[in-house]
């Protein structure tokens, strides 16, 4: 869970803003997953912090939505299969 939090500060994937009276905290959770290696074997146990955003409420909580990026080698196997 440390290496989660230190990956999280490092990388800049939030900012902590002072509580307005008016603003809605969002909770989280961690959730814990065992990542193994392709014979089987344990690897590494991986821990997530995840927001639970269906507490938030659009203009009052966020005003930013996230938006998926499409990376450029679909791009080129899209155009490659139009062009066949």
């Amino acid at each position: 869970m440390q290496a989660e939090m230190d990956a999280s500060h490092v990388n800049n994937t939030w900012i902590l803003v002072p509580r307005r009276p008016d603003m809605n905290v969002v909770s989280s959770k961690w959730v814990f997953k065992v990542k193994t290696k392709s014979n089987g074997t344990l690897d590494r146990y991986k821990a997530t912090l995840v927001a639970r955003g269906f507490t938030q409420l659009p203009g009052l909580d966020y005003d930013e939505t996230f938006s998926p990026v499409i990376k450029a080698s679909i791009i080129r196997l899209i155009l490659t299969i139009g062009l066949s």
